[in-house]
């Protein structure tokens, strides 16, 4: 399983392109940094994080960080299949344990830069767990949906064995249930801390006009992965329902990523998704970028017949 994980590195150079647009994007993508510009903004003064060269810098110099550090994993997880020079294997061990620590590092300074900020003053302890949390349970889903799609499609040089479902689903239904646990952690402070300063952002997206799409994405990443997988053995198996699960899971991790960033900004700077021409075609674009990048690896490794 470990190959076909590591073929997604192939999305690497899309995802730097796309960090670069964003960043690129300057006060499109930073309201805080078009209020700070603007004519009424006189003695207003943002912290030395919100600098945002510093900010350009840090996120170009964490994606780099961990883009090495994973090709060094893959380099050396390559080694270990051909060599039995402890050297070897102990360099690859040490690498593995450090992915870990970078990949939670560098996923909290995203999801503050990206996403806690977009609302000045706001703070939460557990954003950032919170954010890797969900991110990686949404990688989870998009991982099984693929091994089962590359199983279906019959070009596999090597099968998988039948319980690699079953152990996905077990991760999926631990990182739902910790996704949980971290996204009730931040109300349960912010409540019985009587932080109304801090309560005013989520009772906006929870309450008000975004009411929908939260608790939708709630039941997509929470109740329906846990009551399907958690209360019937047999589903943890079956790749049709483990599928659904997944797609839910996706579909829910879009509509949360969408309801923080919009639900923190005035409405001027957001409109409905996939609601104009722009939005699609941009959207099949980069699936098919990164869809034909991905699968070009497969085939390089031979793990895909072509």
């Amino acid at each position: 399983m470990r190959y076909y994980a590591v073929s997604l590195a192939a999305l690497f150079p899309l995802a730097f392109v796309l960090l670069l647009v964003l960043l690129g994007g300057g006060e499109h993508t930073f309201p805080w940094l078009a209020q700070a510009h603007s004519e009424h903004a006189e003695g207003v003064h943002l912290s030395g994080w919100l600098d945002y060269s510093f900010l350009v810098v840090r996120e170009i110099l964490g994606f780099a960080i961990v883009a090495v550090l994973f090709g060094l994993f893959i380099k050396y997880q390559h080694l270990t299949a051909v060599s039995d020079d402890p050297v070897v294997h102990r360099r690859f061990r040490n690498i593995a344990l450090l992915i870990p620590f970078a990949y939670v590092l560098y996923g909290t300074m995203v999801a503050w830069d990206f996403e806690m900020t977009l609302t000045p003053g706001w703070h939460s302890a557990s954003f950032g767990v919170y954010q890797f949390v969900s991110m990686f349970q949404g990688f989870l889903a998009f991982f099984v949906l693929m091994l089962i799609m590359l199983k279906r499609s019959g070009k596999l040089n090597s099968e998988y064995k039948p319980f690699v479902f079953n152990y996905m689903a077990q991760l999926i239904l631990a990182f739902t249930i910790l996704w949980a646990y971290f996204c009730f952690t931040q109300y349960l402070i912010m409540w019985y801390g009587r932080l109304p300063e801090e309560m005013d952002r989520l009772n906006n997206m929870m309450f008000y006009g975004l009411a929908p799409i939260w608790w939708l994405f709630m039941v997509l990443k929470g109740f329906i992965p846990f009551l399907t997988l958690a209360t019937w053995t047999p589903n943890r198996h079956n790749p049709v329902v483990i599928s659904f699960v997944a797609i839910c899971i996706l579909v829910g991790t879009w509509l949360e990523r969408y309801t923080w960033i919009s639900g923190s900004v005035s409405p001027q700077y957001y409109h409905i998704p996939m609601s104009s021409i722009f939005d699609i075609v941009v959207t099949l674009v980069i699936f098919a970028v990164g869809w034909f990048s991905v699968k070009k690896v497969l085939n390089h490794y031979g793990l895909v017949r072509v």
